[in-house]
């Protein structure tokens, strides 16, 4: 997926979840919308290296979107939540995710469970139905860990519950988690922030849902989901 025209700039602070005050390399102090409605926990430290996309649009109160930052003074991670979906969709189109091939169609926001909607459904005629919910880890943590989530996440712990009834229903279920974290070789849940999810992670898990971890190679023009990475439950 490609990023077209960044702007570089150090971050002042996040706050109310959506917005971020930023220092543009040109010396100009500007407000963006922070697309990412998590606690961001290691990824909105002040002072770190930030990249912003102008949306083009001047309706907009905020036109500045904030997609990168550089965590740690070295890695960089995409903290636009909403890409997420796009970049899985296009890196099964593109058969990067081995375990997702040969499906005829994929469709978005398909209604299922408890009022919930799924991230991707694949269906064929031969291989049936897989539903895919998609996560979004940028919490970096020692030995190059990253953990989901870094909030407690009663709808995350909802989705678990339903892609388990998937499976009991004859289905396919996979928990996909997308890693635009450069610094991030592995996957774990963070029990510590919210034990209950990492408890129905592997109860899903053990009930026959597909855990599986995909990493992105970022830089300032692109971010393209490329390996698969272990997860550790």
């Amino acid at each position: 997926m490609q990023l077209d025209n960044l702007l570089k700039g150090k971050l002042v602070k996040r706050y109310k979840r959506f917005l971020a005050d930023v220092i543009l390399d040109d010396g100009s102090e500007v407000t963006a919308h922070c697309p990412n409605t998590g606690s961001m926990k290691n990824c909105a430290e002040p002072g770190s290296r930030v990249w912003l996309q102008d949306s083009g649009n001047p309706k907009r109160k905020y036109p500045l979107g904030w997609e990168l930052v550089e965590v740690e003074g070295r890695y960089l991670a995409c903290i636009n939540t909403g890409l997420a979906n796009k970049l899985m969709r296009e890196a099964i189109e593109q058969d990067v995710i081995t375990q997702l091939q040969g499906y005829e169609s994929i469709r978005q926001e398909v209604k299922y469970g408890e009022n919930s909607r799924i991230d991707l459904l694949l269906e064929d005629a031969e291989k049936g139905r897989v539903w895919v919910e998609i996560k979004n880890v940028t919490l970096l943590e020692e030995n190059n860990w990253g953990s989901f989530p870094d909030a407690v996440t009663t709808r995350g712990a909802k989705h678990l519950k339903e892609l388990m009834l998937m499976v009991e229903q004859g289905d396919r279920a996979v928990m996909l988690f997308c890693v635009p974290h450069t610094g991030i070789q592995k996957v774990r849940p963070a029990d510590h922030i919210d034990p209950e999810y990492g408890r129905l992670l592997r109860q899903a898990k053990e009930a026959g849902v597909e855990v599986i971890a995909y990493a992105a190679r970022i830089d300032e023009q692109q971010v393209t989901i490329e390996r698969e990475l272990p997860v550790e439950l």
